[in-house]
């Protein structure tokens, strides 16, 4: 039997390390944690023995060994079961106690534009003006005259809440467009160099889901919200193909330190943007990637819902494996903005802002016939909506759909689904409507809900997790990686402690949910929610051994403090 196997050991702190094997079989690498066998008979490749695997499976939640056999669980249970699977050539992996968990989903992900980001300028943390302007002045002295200086990460909260302007750079790059990105990725800031490239001035009309920040005497200060950012972001010069595969090879190398053996990408499509970024990547990166063996972790891939057809052009049958790495999804939509950028539909006004109720980016009408055609079509259709009017506009429309065709069988999916009216929580489980959530989201957001939306409204309908599964919802978890850092242990600490920095107690303790409850949101129901937990989601035999190892040996101490386990 013929193999090379390639053993790489994170450590991440004196207490947690992850281990992942890449596995390079001849002439392709196969699985994220594999050996060939060559043999007819039932023999294991590797063998795990003494350890606490959870399995994400309801009929043996935990083990004490597992057996693997070309890429997949052979056997899980107890180790005396498990000496007849052992030949020649098994790998036998003494766990000396410690705990096992099924390879993390992460449901929610922009990869390719997440791995360009992290060559950029970094603003995520900054809590003062002058930091925020030093990083850009350091930019610019390495960035040739006239090229972007890009970044993002910035949040206003952190510095008291007023937005950055022009102003604040202007000094600092004067040779150079600059492009910065806020931490929620729905609002932009630009530099007056990068005000006159784009002609946009005080006569610029607001385009449609989108607002130019403006001045009291109507001056632009370079803020840009939602769709107005493709005024800015339609000349900064595409991405090299070179640079987007590496973008990949980037982001990829991240998730596996984090435990992320499989991704659903939304995408480089932002409400507003060219439709076709994401297709650009699927064929140039992707593809590339899959045909020369270069695939680290599996991507389930969401288009824009503009683009259906082209979509149904690959495949009409939803989370269609092209590959053991690469699955077709489904579409994604818009129905609003976000929160941080006061852009969410909401049902009353923002507190800071009695005027506005929020962004509704597009027509009802047109949304529900792509989403019909779609769906029929089975495709997984995806709507982001994080206000509470929102919600429930995307939920009238899944009705509106039913009564429409009854035959419509596949699961929609609402991203976000951040704030929830009275009611709407039980709508979720009736309606069969997966709730795909980002719980790192909420450690930006829970100082700043309440100013935007006062304490009483935020605590009754925010990042409600404990609600949407006692009312039976399909709950799936993930990141909105780059919107914030890529790490399921650190959601799943926030999802059972719902305590953000600097907080003496929880926010909403009554939403914060189990251990069991979170890993389960972050494997098996994420894989459900995408129709792949035929082959993922849990450590059941015959699905895909993808896994991780942590360094705890206590379940117990684990499920009271996850904070111990964090990755770093």
């Amino acid at each position: 039997m013929d193999f090379v196997v390639l053993l790489h050991i994170f450590v991440f702190s004196p207490i947690l390390f992850c281990i992942t094997f890449l596995s390079l079989l001849l002439p392709n690498p196969t699985y994220f944690w594999a050996w060939k066998s060559q043999l007819s008979q039932p023999v294991a490749d590797l063998v795990l023995r003494n350890g606490v695997i959870y399995t994400s499976d309801d009929s043996l939640p935990f083990a004490d060994s597992m057996a693997v056999a070309n890429g997949r669980v052979l056997r899980v249970g107890n180790r005396s079961f498990f000496q007849e699977l052992e030949g020649y050539g098994t790998q036998v992996l003494d766990l000396g106690g410690k705990v096992v968990v099924p390879g993390f989903l992460d449901s929610h992900v922009h990869f390719i534009d997440g791995g360009l980001q992290m060559m950029q300028v970094k603003l995520r943390g900054v809590n003062k003006k002058e930091e925020f302007i030093r990083r850009i002045k350091d930019a610019a002295q390495s960035t040739k005259q006239g090229s972007w200086i890009l970044g993002g990460g910035w949040n206003n909260d952190l510095w008291g809440g007023d937005l950055p302007a022009a102003s604040w750079i202007d000094d600092v790059t004067p040779n150079n467009p600059v492009w910065l990105s806020r931490v929620d990725g729905h609002t932009g800031l630009v530099n007056s160099v990068a005000l006159v490239l784009a002609g946009i001035t005080n006569l610029t009309d607001d385009p449609r889901g989108g607002t130019i920040l403006r001045t009291a005497n109507g001056e632009p200060p370079g803020v840009l919200i939602d769709s107005a950012r493709t005024l800015v972001a339609s000349k900064i010069p595409e991405d090299s193909v070179d640079d987007r595969r590496e973008a990949l090879l980037r982001a990829s190398n991240l998730a596996l330190t984090r435990g992320v053996t499989m991704i659903l990408d939304m995408g480089r499509y932002y409400r507003g943007f060219s439709t076709e970024l994401s297709w650009d990547d699927f064929s140039d990166v992707y593809q590339w990637a899959n045909s020369m063996s270069k695939m680290k972790i599996r991507v389930c891939l969401f288009f824009s819902v503009e683009t259906y057809m082209v979509t149904l052009g690959c495949d009409n049958k939803v989370s269609h494996a092209l590959s053991e790495w690469i699955y077709i999804g489904g579409v994604k939509a818009f129905s609003d903005g976000s929160l941080g950028s006061n852009s969410a539909l909401l049902y009353e006004p923002y507190v800071d802002h009695p005027d506005n109720y929020g962004v509704q980016v597009i027509e009802l009408e047109a949304l529900l016939n792509m989403t019909l055609e779609s769906n029929l079509n089975g495709l997984q259709v995806a709507i982001h909506a994080i206000g509470d009017k929102a919600n429930d506009l995307i939920l009238d429309m899944y009705v509106v759909l039913k009564q429409v065709n009854k035959e419509l069988k596949l699961c929609f999916q609402i991203e976000h689904a951040q704030q929830l009216a009275s009611g709407t929580r039980s709508r979720f489980g009736k309606q069969r409507v997966v709730a795909s959530m980002q719980p790192d989201q909420l450690l930006d957001d829970a100082d700043s809900t309440s100013k935007k939306l006062g304490k009483d409204r935020a605590e009754k309908e925010s990042y409600l997790f404990r609600s949407l599964l006692n009312n039976n919802a399909l709950v799936a978890f993930g990141s909105d990686w780059p919107v914030v850092d890529i790490n399921p242990l650190s959601g799943i600490k926030t999802a059972m402690k719902r305590r953000p920095p600097n907080w003496q107690s929880a926010w909403i303790p009554s939403e914060c949910i189990s251990l069991d409850d979170a890993i389960k949101v972050y494997t098996i129901s994420a894989a459900r929610a995408s129709f792949l937990d035929k082959d993922l989601g849990s450590l059941s035999p015959g699905k895909l051994a993808d896994f991780v190892i942590l360094s705890t040996d206590s379940w117990k101490d684990f499920a009271e403090d996850a904070s111990a386990y964090m990755l770093c």
